[in-house]
């Protein structure tokens, strides 16, 4: 077992705590890590270009005149892709970009982040993120006893004070701990976890 330090809010260290090695002490697998990325930057894409079906065109499907004896060409609706302002025909429409990752090695490349952070110390165990308001700028200097560039920090979405507090702070998101992925912790350079936070990740992770 490895043990972490748990600090306050004050960035004082109050225990420590046991979590797994195979989980806080993976190996760095940068490939897992690339492909973990590159899954949740496809999934959160989006195709927009679009094009109107005949069955999307605003108009009568009247038959517009008699098949047979007007002498001029048969035709249907007016909605017929001869026509001008017709539906369009094999035109493109809107892609999904998404795709799955296998659910073990999404994991294994969480593991392979937080366990770099933790060798980097990068890593900060709270007993409990409990901020005294929802005002931005108490919750800042709050944050301010730690050495930080941007944090992430996880916590539990029912914590609406910090949720609220660190919104509309530039180099500071809140997270449900359920939330957690690569992407975000390889953008933050530091990441605050509550333990009741930690506990969850390890149940997952485990």
């Amino acid at each position: 077992m490895l043990k972490l330090n748990v600090r306050n809010l004050n960035n004082e260290e109050v225990s420590k705590v046991e979590v797994p090695e195979e989980v806080f002490d993976y190996p760095l697998r940068e490939h897992l890590v690339y492909e973990a990325v590159k899954n949740f930057r496809a999934n959160q894409r989006s195709g927009n270009a679009a094009t109107k079906t005949r069955g999307k065109i605003t108009g009568s499907g009247k038959k517009l005149w008699k098949q047979k004896g007007t002498g001029r060409a048969r035709v249907g609706t007016i909605k017929s892709p001869l026509w001008r302002s017709g539906g369009i025909t094999f035109g493109p429409q809107p892609r999904d970009y998404s795709y799955s990752m296998p659910k073990k090695a999404r994991r294994n490349a969480l593991k392979s982040v937080l366990s770099e952070k933790v060798r980097n110390d990068k890593l900060f165990v709270i007993d409990k993120i409990d901020v005294n308001s929802n005002k931005t700028k108490e919750t800042l200097n709050q944050l301010q006893k730690f050495d930080f560039e941007k944090m992430l920090i996880v916590d539990n979405r029912d914590n609406s004070k910090l949720m609220l507090s660190t919104r509309n702070l530039k180099n500071v998101k809140s997270i449900d701990f359920s939330e957690i992925n690569v992407y975000d912790t390889l953008k933050y350079t530091h990441i605050m976890l509550s333990v009741d936070a930690l506990n969850g990740i390890l149940e997952v992770l485990k």
